[in-house]
């Protein structure tokens, strides 16, 4: 159990919840069987045969299972063929357990483990299951779902004898009574052993409630410290730098990035630090925002960081705020300006003269901003008066990393987060919920609008040449493209295929990379990959066209040369992996075709579709998939092309993750500690538990009047995790 389960104590057994349950006469859906997944099916044996092989000296025993909506081949080789026949006679009805594959286009578990249910099964198991709701665990080849059920039993039985002595209630009496809960023990009875769906409501409320409530108690204890501790206010002087960049811009700021830069010009010149989210949808103008942050900082005698995820993104950041700032980033340099700093650039792969330079001008305080990617970490890096970190795509690096940075400060400095990733408001509140968060949602003027349509390349292929037409005259007009593909091309053999199965492209976890849009054995082809589609296009549909490619693993001068090349206008088309989902910015690009387009998340198309349409000429984007109409693959991309409204989709993407998906990087990296809650469908739950958590945390920080709630946040916070809230 602890190695291929993750349980190690009782209370990790008794919070390993029930997935489903099953009911007498209720048969689980064949139908709905997901390739290579362990499943565990309740069936009845349909028919069984043995047939032999190699002229007689191998046997194989198959097995037809039934259950009214599909069939489920089992399949056993060997010594014991006869001993499963015996047992899996035609009518007999069990459990069984195995991954799932597919054998001459028919879906099969190869030597699954099973366990009957009937007169001849375990004396205790038809009366079990007659008697109530089967649970069934997520469970592994190694232990399978009847055995984790028998062990949850044990431990319920054993702690019942005992009164349930040693079982701290997080739950305050008073917030239980108020939400008339069954008290913990109740709970886990009724979710482990339901003898009602009724049972099971009330189980799942409580459970909820202890999940949402213990986390937003310890997510409130961190704004609490992290409110006390000292930071230097940083105000913007008058006619000072970032009112000499103000007058050299050549727009009026959005209403929306206004009053953000209000709530973190207030947030700056606190005692405090800042802790604040700045989300936005692609294109809202968040750099900017960062930047007019930066410059207060800079005015007021301190220095700024900006970190990012990419080389490649560093170096667009570079350009774009030294383009931005002018003559305002010559600081030090002849004739520049009385208000002017320096803006420096410090990646991993810099030059060792570029780099010694780079470090003085950060210690002597002689560079204002520094952009970078994690090379700003490293020990040899010091700061004159570090007093803002800006992290871009905060969901890109480890908390441990932004620690590191922010420990460079002689007082902790300010913080500010940006994603261009629309975060729903409870995930916000889960994830995030020790920072305070703003959001952009307007988009600048002249901006121009991006259309969407889904391309079925299998269906009509028609479809993909008109593509390829409408590339040639974006081109033809003086624009440009990016083509994006899901794989890189020069891998091994065996990493393609994998990258297949694992859908590629970042994340999604969702139906998609399932095997959907495969043909009807499962097979499935590898992704396409940047190399060998630069190739095809630059000798057929788009031949006589500038094409380059850019990928992860290119040499960063090469990269920054493809780049620099592709932002001046001397390539049509970009064929690109993901390294150009963040903050490239080339006004020109007016289209974009996603290829294997299924295989990417929701939110990344999302953010790879804001690279287009951010001149004045309208945008295009065409999300190429094979996947079958009808198919969960082909709702979502049409989910993305139906609307440009990023907090809309990603709650589709959030509804279609897996479980335990949502908070698996907030509790460092290991599983998720929410089992119960969902944070899309419960939001009521979440704000409620927020409300009452911050109050009463105010009440008692400490919580000297609540030992239990101390105990269960002990167990939820071990020290690894309580260390990733200190440090996120």
């Amino acid at each position: 159990m602890a190695e291929h389960l993750g349980l190690n104590t009782v209370g990790d057994l008794l919070h390993h919840y029930p997935r489903r349950y099953a009911e007498r006469g209720e048969l689980t859906r064949l139908a709905d069987l997901p390739l290579d997944e362990h499943v565990t099916v309740v069936a009845q044996v349909a028919d069984a045969r043995v047939h032999t092989f190699n002229h007689g000296r191998g046997k194989r025993l198959e097995v037809t299972l039934t259950d009214g909506s599909g069939r489920l081949q089992l399949v056993f080789f060997g010594r014991t063929v006869h001993h499963h026949h015996r047992e899996l006679l035609p009518g007999r009805r069990g459990m069984f357990a195995g991954k799932v594959g597919v054998f001459n286009r028919r879906l099969q578990l190869s030597h699954p483990a099973y366990e009957l249910l009937g007169a001849d099964s375990d004396a205790d198991a038809p009366a079990a299951f007659a008697g109530r709701l089967m649970p069934i665990y997520p469970a592994c080849k190694q232990m399978e779902s009847w055995k984790i059920a028998k062990a949850v039993d044990t431990v319920l039985g054993a702690l019942r004898a005992t009164g349930w002595a040693g079982v701290a209630d997080p739950l305050p009496a008073a917030l239980r009574t108020e939400r008339a809960l069954p008290t913990l023990p109740e709970a886990l009875e009724k979710v482990h052993q339901p003898h009602s769906k009724a049972d099971l409501e009330q189980a799942r409320a409580r459970l909820k409630w202890d999940e949402a409530f213990v986390l937003q108690v310890a997510l409130a204890r961190r704004r609490l410290a992290e409110g006390q501790l000292p930071a230097v206010p940083r105000k913007p002087r008058e006619g000072g730098l970032l009112d000499a960049f103000d007058a050299r811009l050549p727009f009026t700021l959005t209403d929306g990035q206004r009053t953000v830069s209000r709530e973190i010009f207030e947030d700056l010149a606190g005692e405090h630090p800042m802790h604040r989210l700045l989300q936005g949808e692609v294109g809202s103008g968040k750099t900017l925002v960062a930047l007019r942050a930066m410059l207060a900082v800079v005015d007021a005698g301190g220095q700024a960081a900006l970190l990012a995820p990419t080389e490649v993104l560093a170096q667009q950041h570079h350009r774009s705020i030294t383009e931005m700032m002018g003559e305002l980033a010559e600081g030090g340099m002849l004739g520049g300006p009385e208000h002017a700093t320096k803006v420096v650039l410090l990646t991993g792969s810099m030059g060792a003269a570029a780099r010694r330079r780079a470090l003085l001008e950060l210690a002597t305080g002689e560079a204002g901003i520094v952009i970078g990617t994690h090379a700003l970490i490293e020990d040899a890096v010091r700061f004159h008066d570090l007093g803002l970190v800006v992290v871009d795509e905060q969901h890109r690096f480890g908390v441990e990393q932004r620690d590191a940075l922010r420990s460079k400060g002689k007082q902790p400095p300010h913080l500010l987060v940006m994603t261009a990733t629309p975060i729903p408001r409870t995930v916000a509140m889960t994830v995030f919920g020790d920072l305070e968060t703003s959001v952009l949602d307007q988009l600048p003027a002249g901006r121009s609008p991006i259309a969407s349509h889904v391309v079925p390349a299998a269906e009509k292929p028609h479809f993909l040449a008109r593509a390829w037409e409408r590339v040639r005259e974006e081109v033809a007009a003086g624009h440009q493209a990016y083509v994006v593909c899901p794989r890189i091309g020069d891998e091994e053999e065996q990493e393609a295929a994998g990258a297949g199965r694992a859908g590629t492209g970042g994340g999604d976890g969702g139906p998609g990379a399932d095997g959907e849009g495969a043909g009807a054995d499962g097979d499935r082809r590898p992704p396409l990959a940047v190399l060998d589609v630069a190739a095809r296009l630059a000798d057929g549909p788009l031949e006589g066209l500038r094409v380059a490619a850019l990928h992860g693993r290119m040499q960063p001068d090469a990269k920054d040369e493809v780049m620099r090349r592709f932002a001046a206008g001397e390539v049509d088309v970009l064929v690109a992996t993901t390294v150009v989902e963040v903050g490239v910015n080339v006004p020109n690009a007016t289209v974009m075709v996603i290829m294997d387009a299924d295989r990417f998340g929701v939110s990344q198309l999302h953010q790879l579709r804001g690279r287009v349409g951010r001149g004045s000429a309208p945008g295009l984007c065409l999300l190429v998939s094979e996947a079958p109409d009808g198919s969960p693959a082909r709702a979502r991309l049409g989910a993305v092309a139906a609307t440009l409204d990023g907090f809309e989709l990603s709650r589709i993407d959030l509804e279609q993750r897996r479980e335990g998906d949502v908070l698996g990087q907030a509790q460092s990296g290991t599983r998720s500690s929410l089992r119960m809650l969902a944070v899309i469908d419960d939001e009521e739950v979440i704000v409620d538990a927020r409300e009452k958590a911050t109050a009463l945390v105010a009440d008692d920080p400490g919580l000297e009047r609540l030992p239990e709630l101390r105990v269960a946040l002990e167990a939820l916070l071990d020290e690894e995790r309580e260390e990733y809230l200190e440090k996120g």
